[in-house]
């Protein structure tokens, strides 16, 4: 497999969960979607691009639950080895795990 080019801001998404912090998406009644990053306290939060996002999921490096209104997106195993490579921060990751 080979290693996805990544931008700026989707290097900087995946140093954020593998740091411990949140992805979310709340979606609207007709098709809208916003994501959120929250910190791991739940202080605050930061708009995410959604393409960035979708990008990521086609990468295969993000897996959301695709619940609604509010879908929480994780990292996959891959992901995590390359947001662990991109951090110098300590790590705690949500990653899924393969059913």
């Amino acid at each position: 497999m080979t290693r996805p080019t990544l931008t700026t801001a989707e290097q900087s998404l995946l140093r954020a969960l593998v740091s411990g912090q949140h992805l979310r998406a709340d979606r609207t009644m007709d098709g809208g979607k916003t994501c959120w990053l929250h910190d791991s306290r739940g202080v605050s939060q930061a708009a995410v691009a959604t393409d960035v996002v979708e990008r990521l999921c086609t990468a295969g490096l993000l897996v959301g639950n695709l619940k609604f209104p509010r879908a929480s997106y994780l990292l996959t195993a891959a992901g995590a080895r390359i947001a662990a490579r991109l951090s110098d921060r300590p790590l705690h990751p949500l990653v899924a795990r393969p059913a």
